[in-house]
């Protein structure tokens, strides 16, 4: 049960469309659903806005296509991260309509994608290597009701492409930006922007980047105002929190719109 369904349920019981047992009943289902390798928390979006994620990477295709199965018993959409193909086979088996975003390495399931929040997430790659890490950001944040601005391989190499896209910067209510090697393009677009930036380093460099430790260290590091990080390669968790934030400024839940 999501946020909105809650609300009317309620609303349905106050009009007299539904009965106090009924109401009792489903805030009283179990807030679990144990399925013996995992216990799918089915309250998930009640308390967030949004269903339990799948973390795809360690799970055989079929533990993620019995999750995703829970979840959708349940009414909820689906977010599967860190899937390969042999992952969406299994889940396509079971929902014709499961999307694979091959770049993003993400499945998603929705019979009804959310309506648009008003405003925009702006996702900044910094080289084409980093796409993987970017499309994760930008897939999480469009299932979450967001509308998403991309700009791909802009990064501190060649300026002059980031700064050709200062109104599509500045319209943003977020921008997650995405950078390897040194990690400096989220310090550059701190700089540009009035607007809340949330960092994400890869682990694309050469030897001494160290696995994205190197950018990581730079953008904690970072002399730009209103910079946040998160952790290496978890695009997912820069494009949930910019989900919440610009949910923050329309003054609803993170998926609720």
């Amino acid at each position: 049960m999501t946020t909105t369904e809650a609300i009317r349920l309620l609303e349905k019981f106050r009009a007299g469309g539904a009965t106090r047992d009924h109401v009792l009943r489903a805030f009283q289902a179990a807030p679990t659903a144990d399925l013996g390798f995992a216990q799918v928390d089915t309250h998930r979006a009640l308390r967030k806005g949004f269903p339990e994620v799948i973390f795809g990477a360690g799970k055989t295709p079929e533990q993620v296509a019995k999750i995703a199965a829970k979840l959708i018993d349940h009414g909820q959409r689906v977010l599967a991260t860190r899937v390969g193909p042999e992952h969406f086979r299994a889940v396509r088996k079971k929902f014709k309509h499961a999307v694979h975003h091959e770049l993003a390495r993400c499945i998603t399931i929705e019979k009804t994608p959310l309506p648009k929040r008003a405003g925009n997430i702006g996702v900044i790659c910094a080289g084409t290597s980093d796409l993987p890490v970017a499309e994760e950001a930008a897939v999480t944040a469009e299932i979450m009701g967001n509308t998403v601005v991309r700009i791909h391989d802009a990064g501190v190499a060649g300026l002059h492409r980031l700064l050709a896209r200062m109104e599509t910067l500045q319209k943003a209510n977020v921008l997650v930006v995405v950078a390897g090697m040194e990690g400096a393009l989220p310090s550059v677009v701190a700089g540009l922007v009035s607007k809340p930036v949330i960092a994400v380093p890869t682990s694309v460099g050469y030897g001494a980047s160290f696995g994205g430790v190197a950018a990581l260290l730079g953008m904690l590091n970072s002399c730009g105002s209103g910079v946040t990080v998160v952790n290496i390669d978890n695009g997912f968790g820069a494009g949930y929190a910019a989900a919440q934030i610009n949910a923050l400024v329309g003054g609803m839940s993170a998926a609720n719109p």
